[in-house]
C-alpha cells in the first residue's frame, strides 16, 4: 500500500507541477502579449484556451485520485460526479480533496470547457471571459492549498500504514 500511495503523491505533484507552468504561462501572457493584442480574438482564444488547459490537468488529476480511492463514476455524468467526490470525506477512506469554495470555481471552468468543445466561432463574451478570469485567478490559493492538505493526508497514511 505505501507504494501505491507514493506513486499517488507523485502524480498529484507531477500534475501540480503542470497546473503551475500554466498558470506561469497565463501571468506571462497577461503580463506581455495581452497588453499587445488587447481584446482581439487572437487574445481570447490564447485565454481561453489557458482555462480549459487548465482545468482538464485538474480534472486529470481528480481522476488520478479518484481511480486510486475507487469512487464510482457515473458515464453519463462522470465530469460533474468528479468534481462533487472532491468534495467528500470519506471516514476511513479519504479525507476531502477540495472545499466547496474550490468546487464552485472549478465548476464554472467545467462548464465553459464544455461549451468550448462545441463552440467552434471565435468570436468570445469579453464579459464572460473576464469573469471566468477572475475565478481562474481566485482558484489558484485555494486549490493551492487544497492540494497540499491532501498531500499531507496521504503522508499521514503511509505513517499508519508502516
Amino acid at each position: 500500500m505505501k507504494e501505491r500511495i507514493l506513486e499517488l503523491i507523485s502524480e498529484i505533484e507531477k500534475f501540480n507541477n503542470i497546473i503551475k507552468k500554466n498558470h506561469l504561462f497565463y501571468v506571462n501572457y497577461k503580463n506581455n502579449e495581452f497588453k499587445l493584442l488587447g481584446k482581439s480574438e487572437s487574445s481570447a482564444v490564447i485565454l481561453a484556451s489557458i482555462l480549459v488547459n487548465s482545468y482538464t490537468c485538474i480534472e486529470t488529476l481528480f481522476l488520478k485520485i479518484s481511480k486510486f480511492f475507487e469512487n464510482s463514476l457515473r458515464k453519463d455524468r462522470w465530469h460533474t460526479d468528479l468534481l462533487a467526490k472532491m468534495t467528500l470525506e470519506i471516514s476511513g477512506i479519504r479525507k476531502k480533496v477540495i472545499s466547496n469554495k474550490t468546487h464552485l470555481i472549478l465548476l464554472e471552468l467545467m462548464k465553459f470547457r464544455h461549451f468550448t468543445r462545441y463552440y467552434f466561432e471565435f468570436e468570445h463574451d469579453w464579459d464572460k471571459l473576464e469573469f471566468l478570469e477572475k475565478k481562474y485567478n481566485q482558484l489558484f490559493p485555494l486549490l493551492d492549498k487544497d492540494i497540499l492538505d491532501f498531500k499531507q493526508f496521504l503522508d499521514e497514511l503511509i505513517k499508519m500504514d508502516s
